[in-house]
This record gives structure tokens, C-alpha cells and sequence, in this order.
């Protein structure tokens, strides 16, 4: 697979068309309207130039000129994998994989979700071809962390999960693990309830959210803090996929704090906002 589709051109699909066009693919990046397609552009310049900078890269210009960035999904047509990584919201998700299933022409595309916690039979049983729909779950920040997940649904046929697991493996140079299709996947369904313990402390006032920080990195040798990591995750992020989580699992570890719930309702979201649990400049 040389031609690939990113939707979304936010902190993920950013990400994930840099690590493909640093492997050498062709990449275009779907954007909905001119605003995300000028802050997605910026977004990949700067990353890129810093990767120059840091000697990680030869040529940001050459990398980019792999990359094309466009509005709408028309130009996704002739790509043999298209991944989606817009706003993680079930019928968001739902709505573009049927747009994609039409617009995409071969029928041996791949079609893939980077959701960290939405089942993707939900998502493969939107279009035709379920049989061709499957997860492909990248870590913030992608260019630098090596785990991927690799999630089939039922109907994912074991061609589809080879040839994604043979993409990520072979070609982008990264670490697959084999995932059930179940919300929050590996990863998540660890992470979350670890993150929501840390919110319902610091809600009771337990301990501030310096002290729980700092206990968990210079007592248990974690490189971040949990308060920390939902402010990198997105506290909005948090919060979606601990209800995917909740409504699959029922049980109270899952369920979104008040705290949190009011810190998104707030627009308090984290490090792309400037504020979350921690101020950033």
C-alpha cells in the first residue's frame, strides 16, 4: 500500500501522515473546511522542522512535498488505505465511513479507524465491505511512540488484518499488538480507569494534583503523571472514551468524574486549550 488517506488533520492525523510520509508514501490528508486545512499545514511544517532540527530528519521540505492536504473527500478516491482520525464521536465516525465506502473506488482498499475506544463493528457494518474495516490505533505523539494497536472486528477478514499488520510492521516501522474488539482495546481499557482514579482524587481533595503527579513519576517511575496525561490526551478525549467504556462495560470505574465532566463542559481540555489540570503558555 503506496497511496494513503489521512481524515483529519488534527494532533492524530497529523501525526499519522507524517509517519507515513517519512516512510515514503504518497499522503493526502482530508480536511473539512479551509480553516482545518491551513492549521493542519502548520501543524505538519512545524513538526517536520523541528524533526530537521533535532538531526531526526534530512528534509522537512522533502516530506512534505509527499503530503497534500485538501478539502473534502473527493481526492481520497484512488488511495488503497484510508484512516480516520477525526473527533471521537460514534456517529461522527459512523457517517464518514459511509461517505468512504462510496468514494473510495477499489473494493481492496482498506478502510481503518484510529478511535482509541469506539467498536469498529460499528463502524465496519456503515459501509459494503466490512470485510475490508478495521482498527488501526496509533499513540500521541505518533511520530514518536512505536506502539499500534491492531483491531479486526468480526467481519474483518484475516487478509485485511496481515496486510494493515504488514503496513505498520514493515512499512512505518512500528509495533503491532493484537487487539479484541472490545471498547478502549489494550491500551485504554488499562489507562482510563488509572486516569479517572487520579481526577476522583484530586476531586476529593486527597491530594493535589502536584502530589499525585509527582507520587506516581518519582514513586512508581512513570514518565508522566495520570493529571499530566489526560491534559497530553485531552480531557475531552478522556472523557469519550471513558463513556464508550462505561456504556460496554457498566461498571463504575469507567464512569466519567464530575470534575472532569465540568472541566470539558468548561472548554478546560488540556494542552490544546492552554488549560487543563496544569496551566501551559
Amino acid at each position: 500500500m503506496k497511496k494513503i488517506g489521512v481524515v483529519g488533520c488534527g494532533l492524530m492525523g497529523s501525526g499519522i501522515a507524517e509517519v507515513c510520509a517519512r516512510a515514503g508514501l504518497d499522503v493526502v490528508v482530508a480536511e473539512f473546511n479551509s480553516a482545518g486545512v491551513d492549521a493542519g499545514r502548520a501543524r505538519l511544517e512545524s513538526s517536520l522542522l523541528r524533526a530537521e532540527q533535532r538531526n531526526k530528519l534530512d528534509s522537512a521540505a522533502e516530506v512534505l512535498d509527499r503530503i497534500r492536504i485538501v478539502q473534502g473527500l473527493e481526492d481520497l478516491a484512488d488511495r488503497e488505505l484510508v484512516i480516520e482520525a477525526i473527533i471521537e464521536d460514534e456517529t461522527a465516525k459512523t457517517d464518514l465511513f459511509a461517505r468512504l465506502d462510496q468514494i473510495v473506488e477499489s473494493r481492496q482498499s482498506l478502510l481503518a479507524s484510529n478511535t482509541s475506544s469506539i467498536p469498529i463493528m460499528k463502524l465496519a457494518v456503515a459501509t459494503t465491505r466490512p470485510s475490508h474495516v478495521m482498527g488501526i490505533h496509533f499513540f500521541n505523539p505518533v511520530p514518536v511512540l512505536s506502539l499500534v494497536e491492531l483491531v479486526p472486528s468480526l467481519l474483518t477478514s484475516p487478509e485485511t488484518t496481515e496486510r494493515a499488520r504488514t503496513f505498520v510492521k514493515e512499512t512505518l516501522g512500528k509495533h503491532p499488538i493484537d487487539c479484541q474488539d472490545r471498547a478502549g482495546f489494550v491500551v485504554n481499557a488499562l489507562l482510563i480507569p488509572f486516569v479517572l482514579s487520579a481526577i476522583r482524587m484530586l476531586e476529593s481533595g486527597f491530594a493535589t494534583a502536584e502530589a499525585i503527579d509527582q507520587g506516581l513519576v518519582r514513586g512508581a517511575a512513570h514518565p508522566q503523571g495520570p493529571l499530566a496525561l489526560a491534559d497530553l490526551i485531552g480531557l475531552d478525549t478522556t472523557k469519550a472514551v471513558a463513556e464508550s467504556l462505561y456504556e460496554e462495560f457498566k461498571e463504575p470505574l469507567y464512569a466519567p468524574p464530575p470534575l472532569l465532566a465540568r472541566m470539558v463542559d468548561a472548554g478546560l481540555l488540556g494542552r490544546k486549550t492552554g488549560r487543563g489540570f496544569y496551566t501551559y503558555s
